[in-house]
């Protein structure tokens, strides 16, 4: 399984969303430049996000958006599923190898729960212990 950009560029939307919890709407123009991405792009990834109930957009002349949940409340799971869909390396059948079977469902186990068990709020907290930039995700 490979995250693309969208879900990469997700989870820093709902980063930034997470760390201005509680400070009122964010726009997705100062989210853009800040991280040098596409706000059309952005746009584009906001819509799933809103309709899978992670994201409030706030309207207005200095609307924006907000998480829908507090940021330990939601995972990276939640976002990577709302954005790539379901989580799992390669697809297989009932009728395929039950070794390899085993080994593709512990595959998929296992990163779902790294995935599941890592909130928004732990990602902004890594973050902003570190350099202060960049990070990076290791499966």
């Amino acid at each position: 399984m490979k995250i693309s950009t969208k879900g990469r560029y997700g989870l820093t939307i709902m980063m930034e969303l997470a760390r201005r919890y509680g400070e009122g709407q964010t726009s997705l123009k100062s989210i853009a430049q800040k991280h040098d991405l596409s706000e059309h792009y952005l746009e584009q990834l906001v819509a799933p996000l809103r309709n899978g109930g992670l994201v409030k957009s706030i309207r207005g002349a200095y609307g924006g958006y907000i998480l829908s949940k507090s940021p330990e409340k939601i995972t990276a799971g939640d976002v990577i599923r709302v954005l790539e869909g379901p989580i799992s390396p390669v697809e297989f059948d009932e009728e395929e190898d039950p070794a390899k079977r085993d080994l593709w469902i512990r595959i998929r186990d296992s990163i779902s729960e790294v995935l599941d068990s890592t909130t928004l709020e732990d990602l902004v907290n890594y973050q902003d212990k570190g350099d202060g930039g960049s990070y990076m995700f290791y499966i």
